[in-house]
């Protein structure tokens, strides 16, 4: 490792196979804390490249416990995390709201490690409890249309990485791998990053991966569709730019998607918006992100069929009801 990091330490980057290779032996302990988290500051100072990012992703999914979802037409619907924002779990809600659409959502998660609450924090909240059991997974698949991937119990390698992760309490390359080591591999992804260059750079990943994809980010910085200003979209057609007002949303002020200082209240903004307690903001911008979901699963529809169906999902009480069926153990 002292090689590697001192080869980083003068500006130069990692070939996909040494980026693979590294991983692999960080995985399985062959560093200590300091060198793991040397590592991982590196990328926090300079851009990770796509030949990089590639081989962190290969490793992982090499390492991962697979979930083979195959037979169903699956969507994942996740946040890279690490915006800063304190934004409420807006991903997690829209989740429920595409599978009471009836999209089949294979969401992979985790507890939040620059953020208050992932959603493993509010579904652990709500009575959940994790389990990486093939044919319970493939059940609530089923009779609920999501199941729910907790990101630890599939990436058991990872565990000598999670107390340094903890530790350092910043966002790492980790968040940028998290959505792209599903280890179902959904036929689709709709996915939120914290910067354009990140976009960018899963553009050219998503390229090569022969699946449907959607990449968001709102130019002011939030990965997700904030509806606080414009936002990107670069999906398998291209890059567009988009305004709430082509969603026939309003533009909304950064504290009306504030989510809580804790986990309890993160958790009871996702009950009250599922409730149909949500404000005008939060309603509008769960949505949102459920319309590209749901259009990225499904690119024959139009901006207002998606929405339609995400409203009804929403007000109609279908995606409470998904989310209910899911906790219950």
């Amino acid at each position: 490792m002292k090689e590697i990091l001192n080869h980083l330490f003068e500006y130069k980057t990692l070939s996909k196979d040494i980026s693979k290779e590294v991983l692999m032996n960080l995985a399985q302990g062959l560093y200590n804390n300091s060198q793991v988290a040397s590592f991982m500051t590196v990328f926090l100072m300079r851009s990770v490249t796509v030949e990089e990012l590639s081989g962190f992703r290969e490793a992982m999914m090499e390492l991962c416990m697979p979930l083979d979802v195959s037979a169903y037409n699956t969507i994942d619907v996740c946040g890279t995390g690490g915006d800063a924002k304190d934004s409420f779990n807006i991903s997690t809600i829209a989740s429920f709201i595409v599978a009471g659409a009836g999209q089949m959502v294979v969401k992979h998660g985790n507890y939040g490690v620059s953020s208050v609450s992932g959603s493993s924090n509010v579904l652990q909240h709500f009575g959940y409890q994790f389990t990486n059991d093939k044919d319970f997974l493939i059940r609530k698949l089923e009779t609920c249309n999501i199941c729910f991937l907790h990101a630890p119990l599939f990436h058991p390698a990872m565990k000598n990485v999670a107390p340094v992760r903890k530790e350092l309490g910043v966002k790492t390359f980790f968040n940028m791998l998290g959505p792209m080591v599903n280890p179902a591999n959904p036929n689709s992804q709709f996915v939120g990053v914290f910067s354009l260059e990140l976009a960018r750079l899963y553009g050219y990943l998503y390229q090569g991966l022969h699946k449907n994809y959607s990449i968001v980010h709102s130019l002011d910085g939030y990965d997700e569709i904030s509806l606080t200003g414009d936002f990107k979209v670069i999906d398998n057609q291209g890059e567009k730019i988009f305004k709430p007002q082509d969603l026939l949303a309003g533009t909304h002020l950064p504290q009306a998607l504030y989510g809580g200082e804790t986990v309890a209240a993160a958790a009871q903004i996702v009950e009250d918006i599922l409730s149909g307690k949500g404000t005008k903001a939060q309603n509008e911008v769960v949505v949102a992100n459920a319309i590209f979901g749901l259009k990225t699963a499904q690119p024959h529809l139009s901006i207002e069929q998606a929405k339609e169906q995400a409203e009804d999902s929403l007000f109609g009480g279908k995606a409470k009801r998904v989310f209910l069926k899911l906790v219950e153990n």
